[in-house]
């Protein structure tokens, strides 16, 4: 298996540091609204590659942060005239039932950075007293880049070069820097703010010092992966190894995979574009699983284009393997021969072709848009061949096949049949909730049906129901 490592900028042989154990990392959302298409590509890329590696045989240690204190959180608290923690939590738990929505598993652990600060604080500690920081007037505590020989070695950009374009960098506080590109450790508390005390000052950590410290906390000094959007690698993740190499005296991640950009309509996303989306945008025209689809159809470090022509196909081409898998599951209970004939035996070795198509795909730096290509090639064989005639172990076999391969892409492909009756009892139990003026639980029966691929309209004429998937 082979993965491209953005340190060196070509693929390696992936060979993890503990034999059958793999140690990854992958940067979260900061949680001060809900998600966008944009969060969701490194959520389902990520989870797709973990999903491979334990197909594979590894033992996964999978850590995702959520970022719960940062600028853009205390700005929306101040808006909303709420503590900075509530505007995170309830982001957090919207968030998680994006992912859920999306088949997203959950991580080995969530952390939190508001629970991580003393081990930020230490760090600190750390950096000051090797030399690699220093605290100015105010409190703020920086890191000393030029103290860092490797710094760039991930972006592949020189720090002269990087002095010379400020331009991409936030000088803020250089006044009292020694250098332009040093960056903040721990900074002094505006007023109203949440804050922390530390022996600089009462504050909060930077941005970059928090993954550094969750990361050592929940899988050591060193790890196998540590993965994120590629708007991340400079400066976050330049920055992240900085901190955490220069601490820890080791070096930090073997291989950097990073996920390209999204964009809408061949269009940076931005709200002033009005063409920003969120997950829960999407999710009131399609079902999620068809995102999650659309999202792997590319490869990972290809950019990826947004609109809804090429949702529309990503819905049918979904579609076309519900379908095939709906036929083969019928076959595989019903068929009236029971065992396997010779010729089908025959037919199996293209099957098995297939699936060695789709494992290669995948050992070649996790190449989805292969591996779904590999899907149809089986699909299509199921189409053709599967009859009346069909054998139930000849239908099995293949259906088995798709099924596990779809199963490692997070792919759900097994229709699930909601009867009419189910689904009007559900509308009948929201009508006489909203008539007791039980908003909450009429709230929660729409998010049901959501979830069911329900989507409702109230008209003049009663509630409406449709398909959204």
């Amino acid at each position: 298996m082979y993965v491209y490592n953005t340190l060196t900028n070509k693929k390696e042989k992936f060979s993890p540091l503990e034999e059958g154990k793999v140690k990854m990392y992958v940067c979260g959302p900061t949680v001060y609204n809900l998600i966008h298409i944009g969060n969701a590509r490194p959520m389902i890329v990520f989870d797709t590659v973990r999903r491979y590696l334990e197909y594979k045989g590894y033992e996964v240690t999978y850590v995702s942060n959520f970022t719960d204190i940062d600028d853009k959180i205390i700005k929306e608290a101040v808006k909303e005239g709420v503590p900075a923690s509530t505007v995170s939590e309830r982001y957090i738990k919207e968030c998680k039932k994006d992912m859920t929505a999306m088949n997203v598993r959950p991580a080995t652990k969530h952390p939190l950075a508001t629970e991580e600060i003393d081990g930020m604080l230490e760090m600190i500690r750390t950096l000051i007293n090797n030399g690699n920081a220093y605290t100015a007037k105010d409190g703020t505590v920086y890191f000393r880049t030029r103290s860092f020989k490797d710094y760039g070695k991930l972006s592949h950009k020189n720090l002269d070069e990087l002095r010379s374009g400020n331009r991409e960098l936030k000088v803020s506080g250089a006044n009292q820097k020694e250098d332009p590109l040093d960056f903040v450790l721990w900074k002094p508390k505006k007023e109203g703010e949440p804050y922390w005390d530390s022996e600089w000052c009462e504050g909060r950590p930077g941005w970059h010092i928090e993954c550094s410290v969750m990361s050592k906390r929940y899988l050591g000094d060193e790890i196998d992966i540590h993965a994120g959007g590629e708007d991340l690698i400079f400066p976050h993740h330049e920055n992240e190894i900085a901190q955490s190499e220069a601490a820890n005296k080791k070096p930090f991640a073997k291989y950097w995979m990073h996920n390209a950009f999204l964009n809408i309509n061949n269009k940076k996303m931005s709200k002033s574009l009005g063409n920003f989306f969120t997950v829960r945008d999407i999710s009131e025209k399609y079902d999620l699983q068809i995102l999650r689809f659309f999202m792997l159809s590319a490869h990972y470090r290809s950019p990826l284009n947004f609109s809804e022509e090429l949702m529309e196909s990503a819905k049918n081409g979904l579609e076309r393997i519900i379908t095939a898998v709906d036929n083969l599951s019928r076959t595989a209970k019903g068929a009236a021969a029971e065992k396997i004939s010779e010729e089908e035996k025959e037919k199996l070795s293209k099957i098995k072709e297939y699936a060695d198509k789709f494992e290669a795909a995948m050992d070649d730096d996790f190449n989805t848009a292969d591996a779904i290509a590999a899907i149809f090639e089986a699909v299509k064989f199921a189409n053709i061949e599967i009859t009346e005639k069909s054998s139930r172990e000849f239908a099995k076999d293949i259906l088995e096949t798709i099924l596990t391969e779809t199963d490692i892409l997070g792919l759900t492909v097994e229709r699930k049949e909601e009867s009419n009756a189910e689904i009007d009892a559900l509308i009948k139990e929201r009508q006489e909730a909203r008539k007791t003026k039980n908003f909450a639980r009429a709230d929660e029966i729409r998010d049901i049906l959501k979830e069911k691929g329900i989507a409702l309209e109230d008209t003049k004429d009663g509630v409406k129901w449709k398909k959204i998937r």
